[in-house]
């Protein structure tokens, strides 16, 4: 067997020798008592290569990740159903939450003066459905919350009927409370430097995103990332260079999964509605990890595309998500 001096290993293994090699030469060294010993040195005084090279070896084999859809979307006239078929074709709730995690799911529930019908707030059965399968799944606490502006959160709770599901669910209401929300700086903002925002929403280890797609009338439609602006204390922050604050608070706060109740949509007259004539029945859930594409794929329901609603082709240029669907794998399902 030829001689390598430690030079000539350290050598070899910066080049990028592979861990099977290596553990050849060893072999072949130890298998002939009269080749000379390598000494063996401690792992801190390798040479990064080096050590990165034996903590690998010692490492099972990787497998690759399941190919999920980017996209689901389900069409049905059942939402508890819908959100238990949607989500497992996305790949499960078990996907995006481990055993024992703390979920919060966002819902829009804005004002208290609505009922579900006038589609100004999001449909009960597939916030509750979205409690029960995290549940399933192990979590170790559920809490629904928004800060409305129209009337008390108990109240806009109670007349959303909400509460009242997400309770028979196992879940809890929370009442978001002054003393929780805290000053943040937001890394890269265009224009939103500050914003005091809910702590736990940002500490949960799930965050769900679940706003009712509807018209707003200057945001033009209310989707999953204007959705985010209940999670601050100050909306009227947010009014002022509308496109790129709006961008900027989806920069801090980042569901792991969004679902857009596309069940009944305010057509017009948004944010609050309060006329039914402006409701339309579309019985369609979307569903994806990112923000964006759920976004643009739900312009579709109001006749519009990603490029009439600005700040959704904005957030797709700051990185925060895919406007172009084009390409991505979607699964659109019958339930």
């Amino acid at each position: 067997m030829k001689m390598f001096s430690r030079r000539d290993f350290l050598r070899l293994t910066g080049y990028g020798l592979t861990a099977m090699a290596v553990q050849q030469i060893l072999s072949s060294c130890r298998a002939n008592p009269d080749a000379p010993v390598i000494q063996t040195l401690p792992t801190e005084a390798l040479i990064p290569n080096e050590a990165s090279l034996i903590e690998n070896t010692q490492q099972p084999e990787s497998t690759a990740p399941q190919d999920y859809p980017y996209m689901v979307v389900a069409r049905g006239e059942q939402p508890e159903e819908m959100v238990r078929q949607g989500m497992k074709a996305l790949g499960g709730m078990q996907r995006f939450m481990k055993p024992g995690a703390n979920v919060i799911i966002k819902p829009n529930i804005c004002v208290g003066y609505h009922t579900h019908e006038y589609a100004a707030t999001t449909n009960p059965w597939v916030v509750a459905g979205l409690v029960k399968m995290c549940i399933e799944a192990g979590a170790g606490s559920v809490r629904v919350m928004d800060y409305p502006f129209g009337g008390p959160a108990e109240q806009a709770y109670r007349v959303s009927e909400i509460g009242d599901q997400v309770m028979a669910a196992g879940g809890s209401m929370e009442v978001m409370q002054g003393l929780k929300y805290v000053e943040k700086t937001i890394e890269n903002a265009v224009s939103l430097n500050k914003v005091t925002v809910y702590q736990d929403v940002l500490d949960a280890d799930l965050l769900i995103n679940v706003p009712v797609a509807k018209h707003h009338s200057m945001a033009k439609l209310t989707l999953g990332l204007k959705n985010l602006m209940g999670t601050i204390r100050n909306r009227a922050q947010i009014h002022p260079s509308f496109e790129n604050n709006l961008v900027d608070l989806a920069m801090l706060v980042k569901p792991q999964l969004t679902v857009i109740d596309g069940m009944r949509t305010l057509m017009a007259n948004g944010p609050t509605g309060g006329n039914l004539d402006d409701v339309m029945i579309q019985n369609t859930l979307i569903f994806s990890p990112d923000i964006v594409a759920a976004d643009s794929y739900a312009t579709r329901l109001f006749n519009m595309t990603p490029a009439d609603v600005p700040y959704i082709l904005s957030a797709e240029n700051r990185g925060l998500g895919k406007a172009d669907l084009s390409g991505l794998k979607i699964e659109e399902i019958n339930v």
